[in-house]
């Protein structure tokens, strides 16, 4: 199902890009600048009857310094609950996260141009019980991005490298630090750019 869904968000997209007929040249330059962002929600229930939902909110905003080159902030929020058969709570966690990030792109006045993503970002969370975490992450990601208009462009991210650190909020705590490399279809991630 999940490959129909993407296999149909593509065929349209591209259909729609080849309608546009326009006299200006799709693509960044100087100047631009963009909002993006991504919203997901899931929910799952077992046979058991115990059940979860994972909700995130990624907002983000980029400034073009020169035709190749964009730089941005982004905020999130993300909440994960879960509750047992008999309806307890279980999990039920809140993360605000705010980070920025600076883009390189390779072709950035074509209407399709890969790039890469450099980005730093720091997270609190706070769980059921009151507990407290700090993290820090720093990732580089590759991408490409395609116009479907002059305005608006789909995005995909493929893979990730990245370092993360967090270390709960009491005396004495020592962080857990993480290493991530890899590129597999859980790692690609579509998202859709406004410039103006």
């Amino acid at each position: 199902m999940k490959k129909f869904i993407l296999s149909a968000v593509a065929v349209f997209s591209l259909t729609f890009a080849q309608a546009q007929e326009t006299g200006e040249n799709p693509g960044f330059d100087t100047g631009d600048m963009f909002i993006s962002g991504s919203v997901g929600y899931s929910t799952t229930k077992n046979p058991d009857d115990s059940k979860s939902s994972n909700f995130n909110i990624i907002p983000r905003f980029g400034y073009f310094v020169n035709d190749f080159f964009a730089v941005g902030a982004q905020l999130g929020y993300s909440k994960n609950t879960a509750e047992d058969s008999r309806g307890r709570d279980t999990v039920d966690n809140s993360t605000f996260e705010v980070g920025v990030f600076g883009r390189y792109y390779l072709l950035p006045g074509k209407r399709f141009t890969p790039y890469g993503e450099l980005n730093l970002g720091y997270g609190h969370t706070k769980d059921i019980f009151d507990n407290k975490v700090n993290g820090l992450n720093i990732g580089f990601m590759p991408g490409v991005s395609y116009f479907l208009s002059n305005n608006f462009a789909i995005e995909a991210s493929v893979g990730i490298l990245g370092y993360s650190s967090a270390k709960p909020d009491s005396d004495g705590a020592e962080a857990t630090k993480r290493f991530d490399f890899g590129i597999d279809t859980n790692d690609i991630n579509f998202g859709l750019i406004y410039k103006f």
